[in-house]
């Protein structure tokens, strides 16, 4: 029966890929299509991929339409607007033969596509919002729950705990990054890693405002460089302040012994409060296979109990059957964010990312990016949360693709757009040679971009090596 489930859990993931990531290019290519059929513009081919056709047929209006073999986006062929037969293949037509089109049609065609993907990821936002989704506890606190006397980088090496210090201290509110405003744990984790900000010595540098004992004042946070399988990010080695609710129990783990259930909210471990997610498995790596003694409160009611966490041969080496998952991903209620809300949190994320890709003062660089096998498997996992976390996810990546469209780069819409505005300005076309000269270079260089985050993708999915468990020391808490 687990391996039947496994299956159709596989297919129901390939399903929800096709359906969405395919939509989503579908939808751009579509804007293009009906602006250009609005304007009066020959629409030649409308294909889903590029290279050679899979399937295609003519329709009654002229229009060739096709699915493709290299599943890396899709076009629709507009010899008026540019000349892309070194992409998309000859046109069925002589482009001199056809009439000259407007400046205006040109721009409006061009930026269809991006109007089209963000029209699509709104009517997403709008089912989301009918549907609820879930928040998380520590999603919603900008309170500092736990801050790390030591930080692992990731590669056995430890180095004192950036935010520790710099004098941060558990329940201090971080109000803003770098003069950017923090709302949420998202934002503080957004700034942090998407930061420009350096140091006399060219080293990373933060300045969070914090807030304490009702003073307002401003730190300098040096980050450090873990990594975190092939990625190396920034970290300042703190936890947000949550509740730990249990979320699930494993069957004949040590927890489900002890008489640990799903809801119970964790309060202690050894006396000591739990004031971050982290914290079970930080005192549970420090005891090994030593008894803990949890205080837990379940429907109001407090309790305790003792148990002893089981040895593994996986990450985490030490554990009492409760699941990572269980500990963070706590759903404290249902809510019903509006669609522009949700639109606006996900053009502020885009825009910090894209700041930080063309910041060479940032640590984020193209190798940080996901292409279609990255997508693929973010919608595989959000699948097995449920369909809401797909739709939330293909919001992110219909905004993505609409900003990402309208960057000016020759053989992008906002090349496109780029190019008819200088010729505009110049009164007369650019040289056919130099733009398509411009364009086959910009599309080699996107296409080997593609393929080397394509190939770190592969490595995140399929080749990272678990690491051995970070042995940190939050501040406050003794050695065992």
């Amino acid at each position: 029966m687990t391996f039947i489930q496994a299956i159709l859990s596989n297919l129901w993931a390939v399903f929800l890929i096709i359906l969405f990531f395919g939509g989503s290019i579908f939808v751009h290519e579509l804007g293009h299509f009906l602006a250009a059929r609005w304007r009066g513009l020959k629409v030649d081919r409308f294909s889903i991929g590029f290279g050679p056709k899979i399937l295609g047929w003519r329709g009654r209006d002229g229009v060739e339409y096709r699915l493709s073999w290299i599943p890396l986006g899709g076009y629709v062929a507009l010899p008026q607007l540019a000349d892309m037969a070194a992409i998309e293949g000859e046109a069925s037509v002589e482009t001199e033969k056809l009439p000259p089109i407007s400046y205006t049609s040109k721009v409006i065609v061009a930026v269809a596509g991006a109007v089209f993907n963000v029209l699509f990821a709104f009517a997403l936002a709008c089912i989301v919002w009918a549907a609820g989704q879930h928040v998380l506890v520590g999603e919603q606190t900008n309170r500092v729950g736990m801050v790390r006397e030591t930080l692992n980088l990731g590669n056995g090496d430890t180095v004192p705990g950036p935010a520790f210090a710099a004098g941060i201290k558990a329940d201090d509110a971080i109000l803003a990054i770098d003069g950017k405003k923090v709302a949420t744990l998202s934002d503080i984790n957004d700034l942090v890693l998407t930061g420009a900000g350096r140091g006399k010595n060219g080293e990373p540098k933060a300045v969070l405002t914090l807030q304490r004992d009702g003073r307002v004042f401003d730190v300098d946070v040096y980050p450090v460089m873990v990594s975190i399988g092939i990625d190396d990010l920034r970290s300042i080695g703190i936890e947000p302040k949550m509740q730990v609710l249990v979320a699930g129990v494993m069957d004949g783990s040590p927890a489900e012994k002890a008489g640990l259930q799903p809801g119970d909210i964790i309060t202690h471990v050894n006396a000591q409060a739990v004031q971050y997610g982290g914290f079970i498995r930080d005192t549970i790596a420090r005891t090994k296979e030593a008894p803990i003694t949890l205080a837990y409160t379940r429907n109001g009611q407090p309790g305790t109990l003792t148990l002893s966490p089981q040895k593994s041969s996986a990450p985490p080496y030490y554990q009492i059957g409760v699941s990572l998952e269980g500990v963070y991903a706590v759903n404290d209620k249902i809510a019903h964010i509006p669609p522009w809300i949700q639109i606006k949190s996900v053009f502020t994320t885009t825009w910090r990312i894209l700041n930080a890709l063309l910041n060479p003062r940032s640590s984020i660089g193209i190798k940080h990016m996901s292409g279609p096998v990255g997508i693929a498997a973010q919608i595989q996992e959000a699948a097995r949360l449920g369909i809401v976390f797909v739709l939330g996810l293909m919001i992110y990546v219909n905004i993505s693709l609409a900003v990402l469209n309208l960057l000016p780069i020759p053989v992008l819409d906002g090349g496109h757009i780029l190019f008819a505005t200088i010729a505009k300005l110049r009164g007369k076309p650019l040289p056919v040679r130099f733009v398509m000269t411009a364009q086959s270079i910009c599309m080699v260089l996107l296409l080997s971009m593609i393929l080397y985050v394509t190939t770190r993708d592969v490595r995140r999915k399929f080749f990272n090596t678990p690491r051995p468990p970070p042995q940190e020391t939050p501040a406050g808490l003794p050695e065992k």
